[in-house]
């Protein structure tokens, strides 16, 4: 648990930086920024409301832009190349920034998606009113397919964005049911939860290396913190606040990266000192 590192914990915890994406906003919305992941090296992947992706590094500097064919909601880190969702397949971008499509969908639609420890692939899938999550190979054989609870029901209504914690869970945010929904990784279900009072405008999740969950509030402006069971920790909201936080990284387990949604601005948030 956090409590129990050396590090003090910060009652408020501090933006020590900001990375302004400079993605354009969209007419209907207003929305810019949608998604990160942070390489090995420590940059940032950065996904929003234009068809390109963005390598920053934590300084704010622009690195590289590689332009794709679909605005970058969902991507992640996967053997060290960034990967993305696009219409109806999954697609990653080489060392000379040339896509590559790894597979296909068929007629389901790619969501979320994260690299696993066992060096697989976890995606939401969504067709019509159907959702589920599909672990695949790097060739795209279907692993695993995961969307009944034992009673045979739809765990989810719309699987939104999704990571793998350390022990196996796997943990999906649902946008229609603004809940988080947790399963081992058999597939058995884990727990859900849906904040204080059912409130919660659940967007994206991340973990850290003791099981920690962070879970993005969109409508809330604050970042929910729980144990490796689901249990509510605490709320991150830093100093200055944060406004409709959509994207979330670790940076090891002291600070994170959020980003914001409508600003287009990533905030690096220190969690203790």
């Amino acid at each position: 648990m956090i409590s129990d590192r050396d590090s003090k914990i910060l009652e408020v915890p501090l933006v020590s930086s900001v990375i302004d994406t400079g993605f354009p906003a969209s007419e209907k919305y207003n929305n810019r920024l949608y998604d990160m992941a942070v390489t090995d090296d420590q940059k940032l992947w950065m996904g929003g409301q234009s068809r390109e992706l963005k390598l920053f590094d934590l300084q704010g500097h622009l690195h590289r832009t590689v332009t794709i064919t679909c605005l970058g909601l969902y991507i992640s880190m996967y053997r060290r190349e960034v990967v993305y969702s696009d219409v109806k397949a999954v697609k990653k971008i080489s060392d000379d920034d040339t896509v590559v499509t790894m597979f296909t969908t068929g007629d389901w639609r790619p969501y979320g998606i994260t690299g696993s420890a066992s060096g697989d692939l976890l995606v939401c899938l969504g067709k019509e009113d159907q959702s589920k999550v599909v672990r695949y190979s790097s060739t795209g054989t279907v692993l695993q397919e995961i969307q009944y609870d034992p009673q045979s029901q739809p765990l989810y209504r719309e699987a939104f964005y999704i990571a793998e914690n350390v022990n196996g869970d796997i943990i999906v945010t649902d946008l229609k049911k603004k809940t988080v929904i947790a399963v081992d990784r058999l597939g058995k279900f884990r727990y859900t939860y849906s904040g204080k009072n059912n409130a919660l405008d659940a967007a994206s999740v991340a973990t850290d290396s003791v099981g920690q969950v962070f879970v993005t509030d969109l409508k809330g402006d604050k970042i929910h913190m729980l144990d490796r069971d689901g249990r509510f920790l605490r709320y991150v909201i830093p100093g200055g606040g944060i406004k409709r936080p959509r994207a979330v990284c670790l940076i090891g387990d002291d600070e994170m990266i959020v980003g914001e949604q409508n600003t287009g601005l990533a905030k690096r948030i220190k969690l203790s000192e």
